[in-house]
């Protein structure tokens, strides 16, 4: 039934491009991610034809200084400002370093970046692109770490209004 409707949906909108978010922050999981996007659902799937059926938009998530610094520590107040203006460079590194993989690739894709943590900008951002795939890369988290600082890409697989494509960086065979 509801391959059905997503199928209507699609009939009834023939030129309507599907929606791809992808989920950056500035680990080379996540490059990898993006990158094997490009080459996966742009060179592939567009078979060389100069548009593509896919819309990207590229989704970097800026932490609160506050979720980053230790309020209670003395001092601490001072390096808010440091620490915001370290988070906004990162920001910037991530959107232009994307940008650079779309233009290489050929591919136009819309960048943003949201305040507030991974799991919920990423979810919305489904919801306001009307995405109808989010993927994110995989950090390869043990258990503990995985259970101290949790999985963004458990949560969204979980709470993501679409499918959730969760690309895992090979590791190189000895």
């Amino acid at each position: 039934m509801m391959a059905e409707t997503a199928m209507s949906r699609k009939e009834e909108e023939p030129n309507k491009k599907t929606v791809l978010v992808v989920g950056l922050d500035d680990s080379e999981h996540s490059f990898y991610a993006l990158e094997w996007t490009l080459s996966h659902f742009f060179s592939a799937a567009s078979g060389g034809a100069s548009v593509a059926p896919f819309k990207l938009v590229v989704v970097h998530s800026k932490p609160a200084p506050s979720s980053v610094v230790n309020l209670a520590h003395p001092g601490a107040a001072e390096m808010v400002p440091v620490v915001d203006s370290d988070l906004r460079k990162t920001a910037a590194n991530v959107v232009e370093k994307a940008k650079e993989l779309c233009v290489a690739h050929s591919v136009s894709a819309i960048a943003e970046v949201v305040d507030g943590d991974a799991r919920n900008v990423l979810c919305d951002a489904v919801e306001k692109h009307h995405a109808d795939m989010l993927i994110v890369g995989n950090h390869g988290y043990g258990a503990i770490k995985r259970a101290f600082l949790g999985s963004v890409s458990d949560y969204c697989s979980h709470h993501a209004n679409c499918s959730v494509m969760i690309v895992k960086k090979p590791k190189r065979r000895h």
